[in-house]
């Protein structure tokens, strides 16, 4: 029963016409339009409403399109910067180490320095390292590893 009853209001039993005979609902009206001066600017009334919403519909869309293009450039810029930021953080981080080395070889260097000015010192290293050796005196170098064997 209810299949009928949505077949006829759909059309099937209408003849093709579309709609509820009794509504007269997808028939054509049989009412002639009255040409008076009301009506023409009652026509130019619904003409201007229609193509004001047009306008506002594309001003709208260009809008919605205009910022859609903002936000995500934005977007792609915040990330961009991000990648950015992160770079150079692991950059800074890298460069202060680098630069604690620097100190900390600086600091040895500057030790050396005082310790090269004292003539007892370089007589000890040149004695290790040069086998220089006082009147009389005979050096024997051995090796610092323990043998293989």
């Amino acid at each position: 029963m209810v299949k009928q009853r949505i077949q006829y209001i759909i059309g099937g039993r209408t003849g093709g016409t579309g709609g509820d005979p009794r509504m007269g609902i997808g028939r054509r009206s049989q009412v002639t339009k009255l040409e008076s001066p009301y009506m023409k600017e009652y026509d130019v009334y619904l003409e201007r409403r229609s193509k004001k919403r047009k306008r506002l519909f594309r001003r709208l869309a260009l809008f919605g399109i205009v910022a859609f293009i903002m936000a995500s450039s934005l977007t792609s810029y915040h990330f961009n910067q991000r990648a950015l930021k992160k770079e150079k953080v692991g950059e800074l981080i890298e460069l202060q180490k680098e630069k604690d080395q620097i100190v900390d070889k600086q600091k040895d260097l500057r030790e050396e320095i005082k310790l090269l000015q004292d003539e007892d010192y370089v007589l000890q290293i040149a004695r290790r390292d040069y086998f220089f050796s006082k009147e009389g005196e005979v050096i024997f170098k051995l090796p610092d590893e323990d043998p293989s064997y």
